[in-house]
């Protein structure tokens, strides 16, 4: 069943578990506004709460993933811009960190543009990115006279590099989906006409592996991020300590001594 957290943000859950969040404003490239940083918000904190889901799916509607801040909304508020946008990015902040902090894997396909701090910020947060051959990425945020946003000024960093993040943030480049993949900014590159469906079977393939491992694994390389290495080892052996008590766990071991696959039941 698909919900309407609002007209621009569609959430749907399937019976393995995988919640597809859905930027849906085609018209405007997927772009921002308060609105929409509020539905995107709402969406991803209503998969936190709900037990059943496994993964987040994310993808925007129309030719581009997502183009950024809605620039003429923007444009529109005249004087009153600071003030919208100290709300805007406040709540653009609480998505990515909502996708960052969330139990469950996220999965994002990018087609056309992933652009600004809304689009270059929402690929930084996610766990995997698959990207069509076509895609492009860049920050343009100086370029207009702004800052990044969306924390990609910390994330992009960890993902790229210092030289690399500030080349990315300072210069606004528009980076290929294949120079993208090769400094680390996304996970794969596929066919155009392969990308949703390379994006479902890897959402699928996490579904069906143990939820409290993906879950655990993906927190401590978060949670590790900026942190030392002797700060990081004892939460690791906590974690894993923890999970090989859980039926997954011993399930399997069981199917790797009796060569067979897993049949892991969330527990």
């Amino acid at each position: 069943m698909t919900t309407a957290i609002d007209a621009a943000v569609l959430r749907e859950v399937a019976p393995n578990g995988v919640a597809s969040i859905r930027l849906n404003r085609p018209g405007t490239s997927n772009g921002l506004n308060v609105e929409t940083l509020k539905a995107l918000h709402e969406a991803v904190l209503a998969c936190h709460a709900d037990p059943a889901v496994t993964v987040v799916l994310l993808t925007g509607a129309g030719r581009n993933f997502c183009a950024g801040g809605d620039i003429h909304t923007f444009e529109s508020k005249g004087e009153a811009l600071p003030d919208y946008l100290r709300e805007a990015t406040a709540w653009l902040q609480l998505a990515t960190a909502a996708l960052i902090q969330l139990r469950v894997p996220v999965v994002t396909a990018v087609q056309g543009f992933a652009a600004g701090g809304g689009g270059l910020g929402l690929v930084c947060a996610s766990d995997i990115v698959i990207a069509a051959q076509s895609a492009k990425f860049f920050s343009g945020a100086v370029r207009v006279g702004m800052a990044p946003d969306g924390g990609s000024s910390v994330t992009l960093t960890q993902l790229v590099g210092l030289r690399q993040a500030l080349r990315i943030l300072l210069t606004n480049p528009t980076l290929t989906a294949t120079e993208a993949a090769a400094i680390g900014l996304i996970t794969e590159v596929v066919d155009d006409a392969d990308l949703t469906d390379r994006a479902e079977t890897i959402a699928a393939e996490l579904a069906a592996m143990p939820t409290k491992a993906l879950s655990a694994t993906k927190r401590l390389v978060w949670s590790g991020v900026g942190a030392s290495i002797e700060e990081r080892l004892p939460e690791e052996s906590r974690t894993v300590s923890e999970l090989s008590g859980t039926a997954d766990a011993l399930e399997g071991l069981r199917a790797v001594i009796e060569r067979r696959a897993p049949k892991f039941t969330g527990r």
